[in-house]
């Protein structure tokens, strides 16, 4: 039988630590880091994370511009995102404020007003217009009813977007 030390099995382990702002902390300022971020209390002011991933809480309310590697949105931001990767708003958020991402989530009850600009390599300069999907879509009504599960935009596509998604009734 192979025993296997303490110590590599800790190594093996992926880390998903986040360093955590609690619910009673207010910040006013700019945040920047080289870690992970999770957020359950105030922030005013600007977020810098790249290479690195954010969680707005479900108590957060950041008022900040962001940019990291990839945003969860649960509780409230009044900002703009800009993640090298992925931003996701989850059913209990609300986001007012453009994104600008490779991959897009928004689940079903969440509140989203803004735009979003789908960027096909974000690794590359902000001047390079080769490299941005660019489209204008129409405008969307107010009101927009998602299907079951999260809505994704994975492809092709700015469009502006003023969406409160509620549940459907399952038929």
């Amino acid at each position: 039988m192979l025993s296997v030390p303490k110590e590599a099995e800790i190594m093996d382990t992926p880390k998903t630590e986040f360093a955590h702002i609690g619910k009673s902390v207010i910040i006013k300022g700019e945040l920047s880091g080289s870690e992970d971020l999770y957020i359950d209390g105030q922030v005013e002011g600007s977020i810098e994370l790249s290479g690195n991933r954010l969680i707005i809480g479900p108590h957060g309310q950041v008022r900040a511009n962001v940019n990291a590697k990839g945003v969860v949105v649960q509780g409230k931001l009044d900002g703009n995102i800009r993640a090298t990767e992925r931003a996701e708003l989850t059913k209990s958020a609300i986001a007012v404020g453009d994104i600008v991402a490779q991959r897009v989530a928004i689940e079903e009850g969440a509140y989203f007003k803004g735009k979003v600009d789908i960027q096909k390599d974000m690794s590359a300069k902000d001047g390079s217009k080769s490299d941005a999907v660019k489209s204008e879509a129409p405008k969307v009504a107010p009101a927009v009813s998602a299907p079951a599960g999260a809505s994704s935009a994975a492809a092709g596509g700015s469009s502006s977007v003023t969406a409160k998604t509620t549940p459907g009734d399952g038929k």
